[in-house]
């Protein structure tokens, strides 16, 4: 062997050994302690399970049992057909004890029967306890017993290039594991749901993992798998719902069986380079307040138009979109402390955020006692032209509601002797009620008289 080929063997040589050398260092700077994720997924797999459901949809008849002339060989009676229709999805228990699993609204949604299925093949039929469309999350109860938990963490620790897995059931293969970065957080404006403050991942997203946990190399849960884009399959593109955002509507989720959204009460635009220069301002992130809804708890505040919101609760507002999914996780009648710029002078304000003047909800969420009934907030196109109270918009015949006696047109002014002014209000004081019974003072045409529903 000549000279110049005992140097390239050299070189090769030398190239091995320091990147065997270097191999641990690589696999540590990745946060992959021993190369590998194993001890970290064998303690997480658990906690992540299978939803399989199933909706019964009717079928249309044969165009044949139309013609009168074929119906009446039947009676008249013809029998209904109904078509099966499955589906399969992810989810992640984040309550052992309670038996708490946390899916997609989408996985769920319509369904006549869930069924979860966890890792070691045993079969549980799951209770829906709330869903949110909005986010797209919902909550279900299993009984259940020796269940491992993944309680939601920290998602405003991430950063982007964190390495995560997500995991989930893909194509109905089975549990599937896959690996890959934080490619942005805070991504916003996808038309994909109706408040949207994504983690963008490309750890491989197929269809079914819909539900999946999306954890931290350390097995943190930090965002639940909703979304790929491309539709049939994984392009590098995914997207989880972080963990803290998914936090708060599953508190009220199990609480309320729904997320009862209120409103600041601002038209709002992104604080850009121009506008900020105008308003004499160094920084160029915030939410400019263009036009205060009258009445509204913006108003209320003392808020302006021409006012930079700049925080809530101690956190920083880039844009207009973080301060409207700020706000859209919580529940009506919190209060919230505003840091705003006026005029180049820091200020700090508190608003109650508050129900919309329109807003309604069924009475069985506030009390099963009211099931059947729809209950709104009073406006001014209410003919009985009431400035308080909660309107009865709708009673099913024969519901519990309407067994009580209330009708169509009523208005609740106290409940349990409390004058209630709005849905806010009858909320608060149904949640506060003890006993059998609930104490209805209402309003009927130019009469009132008191309900007894038990």
């Amino acid at each position: 062997m000549n000279r110049i080929g005992s140097a390239r063997l050299l070189h090769g040589l030398l190239f091995w050994l320091m990147l065997l050398a270097w191999a641990p260092l690589m696999a540590s700077s990745a946060g992959v302690p021993g190369n590998t994720l194993a001890p970290m997924l064998k303690r997480v797999l658990p906690a992540v399970v299978n939803i399989s459901t199933t909706t019964y949809v009717a079928q249309r008849q044969n165009s044949l049992l139309d013609n009168p002339f074929y119906r009446r060989f039947f009676g008249g009676n013809v029998p209904a057909i109904q078509r099966r229709s499955q589906s399969l999805g992810s989810g992640v228990i984040v309550d052992a004890g309670k038996g708490w699993i946390i899916t997609n609204n989408h996985v769920v949604e319509g369904a006549d029967e869930i069924t979860v299925t966890l890792r070691d093949q045993r079969s549980f039929k799951a209770k829906l306890l709330g869903a949110d469309p909005a986010v797209d999350i919902a909550l279900l109860e299993i009984e259940a017993d020796r269940l491992a938990e993944l309680p939601l963490g920290d998602s405003d620790r991430l950063q982007v290039g964190d390495f995560v897995v997500a995991i989930g059931n893909p194509f109905g293969l089975g549990q599937t594991v896959t690996y890959g970065i934080v490619s942005a957080l805070g991504r916003t404006d996808l038309g994909i749901e109706g408040y949207e403050n994504f983690i963008q991942t490309d750890a491989a997203i197929n269809p079914g993992n819909s539900g999946g946990a999306l954890v931290t190399t350390r097995g943190e849960l930090v965002g639940i798998n909703t979304a790929i884009v491309g539709g049939a399959g994984n392009i590098g593109i995914g997207f989880a719902i972080p963990a803290n955002m998914v936090k708060a509507i599953a508190t009220q989720l199990a609480r309320y069986g729904e997320v009862q959204r209120g409103q600041l009460g601002v038209v709002m635009q992104d604080l850009t380079p121009d506008l900020a220069q105008a308003f004499g301002l160094k920084r160029h992130r915030g939410a400019v307040v263009t036009q205060v809804v009258p009445g509204s708890a913006a108003e209320k505040a003392g808020l302006r138009p021409g006012d930079v919101i700049v925080g809530i609760d101690g956190k920083q507002v880039h844009d207009g979109s973080a301060l409207r999914n700020a706000i859209g996780v919580l529940r009506a009648g919190t209060p919230v402390r505003l840091e705003v710029i006026r005029e180049g002078r820091l200020m700090k304000v508190t608003a109650t955020i508050a129900l919309p003047r329109d807003a309604r909800t069924e009475g069985e969420r506030l009390s099963p006692r009211l099931a059947g009934a729809v209950l709104g907030n009073l406006d001014e196109k209410h003919p009985l032209g009431e400035s308080g109270g909660v309107a009865v918009v709708e009673v099913a015949p024969g519901s519990q509601a309407w067994e009580a006696g209330l009708r169509q047109g009523d208005v609740i002014v106290s409940v349990n002797r409390q004058a209630v002014g709005n849905l806010m209000d009858l909320s608060r004081v149904l949640a506060q009620g003890r006993g059998d019974a609930i104490l209805l003072n209402v309003r009927r045409g130019n009469g009132a008289f008191f309900v007894v529903v038990r």
